[in-house]
């Protein structure tokens, strides 16, 4: 029986099990730093709700809603019974709309979804175009150009960028509609005005990498044999520049889903940052608690599958996971 490759398996277990644990801590982290700040918010979204004297309810009847939309006006029952439903996949109820939360996620994380896939795909092309016109166009000058794309992006806000992208490409081009569109095609320019700021860090990363990459020894050695720029470039300088990039796009993945307020504002989208705005207005808790956690969620699982994935495609830190978990088999 070969045993060679059960330290590699044993490293790469404990790894994945350090990392799930600390995903799973953060997540934790996030609902009870969520919970009190939401529990010291002014105002009772109960009372609002319900004190209206038209609606004629008595005080016990008032309380009897607290109980069935919070658990109980003890913040720390109300803490334990909260974590309990979330465990159980239970979010509660909303306030303002008298429904279930999860119902709301139901119709509003889909459309979230498919801007942050669609942003964080076109922002991986971006990344990608702006390293290889940085680094292979003919003319100095334009390769200076593409390098200072990701300043300019950077400094663009974002709801202006949208704005520009709907009277460019859609009012003064028609090249797509804004309104009366499939599922997918609604999110495709909002996903192009999304992905260039984000793209921005990633190839200011990715380009400082590539810098740092060409004066490595064996990219000096690979030319002095011969070897054609473009070929150096996607043989040994791209795949050895982009592990942090690959980190960086992960982060990105996390702030598309939890930071979607101003995007979708701009194009009318009804997703996760519509359902914020409309909670924030309404003291709806439920549903601050639940978008906060999808947030969270979203930022720990990217993180999760870079970390898990960064060992497997660089050989070094998979060399490091084997000495590891040799080293803990002894």
């Amino acid at each position: 029986m070969n045993v060679s490759h059960f330290p590699e398996r044993r490293g790469f277990a404990g790894h994945f099990l350090v990392q799930v644990g600390r995903a799973l801590l953060i997540l934790w982290g996030a609902f009870t730093l969520t919970f009190i700040l939401l529990q010291m918010m002014p105002g009772d979204a109960v009372m609002i709700r319900f004190m209206d004297p038209e609606l004629g309810l008595s005080p016990e009847q008032i309380e009897t809603m607290r109980v069935l939309y919070s658990g109980s006006s003890n913040p720390v029952f109300q803490y334990f019974h909260t974590l309990w439903q979330v465990l159980h996949g239970n979010f509660g109820y909303s306030v303002q709309l008298g429904v279930p939360v999860g119902k709301l996620l139901s119709t509003a994380l889909p459309v979230t979804l498919r801007l942050a896939g669609v942003g964080f795909l076109l922002s991986l092309v971006w990344t990608l175009a702006i390293a290889v016109g940085a680094s292979l166009l003919p003319m100095r000058v334009l390769r200076q150009a593409v390098h200072a794309l990701p300043g300019l992006w950077s400094a663009i806000p974002l709801y202006w960028s949208g704005i520009l992208i709907i009277q460019v490409l859609s009012f003064r081009l028609h090249l797509l509609p804004v309104v009366g569109v499939g599922a997918w095609e609604g999110v495709l320019l909002p996903g192009l005005a999304v992905s260039l700021p984000v793209a921005a860090p990633q190839a200011k990363l990715l380009l400082q990498q590539i810098e740092e990459t060409e004066r490595l020894p064996f990219v000096m050695a690979s030319r002095t044999r011969g070897a054609s720029r473009v070929s150096v470039f996607f043989r040994h300088i791209l795949p050895n520049s982009v592990i942090p990039s690959l980190t960086m796009a992960g982060l990105s993945l996390g702030e598309l889903i939890a930071g979607a307020i101003v995007t979708e504002t701009v194009f009318g989208l009804n997703g996760l940052g519509q359902m914020t705005r409309d909670a924030v207005s309404g003291q709806d808790v439920a549903v601050l608690q639940a978008v906060v956690l999808i947030g969270a969620a979203g930022f720990v699982g990217a993180n999760l599958a870079v970390d898990l994935l960064i060992p497997l495609i660089d050989p070094t830190l998979r060399m490091s996971h084997r000495i590891g978990g040799g080293k803990s088999g002894s």
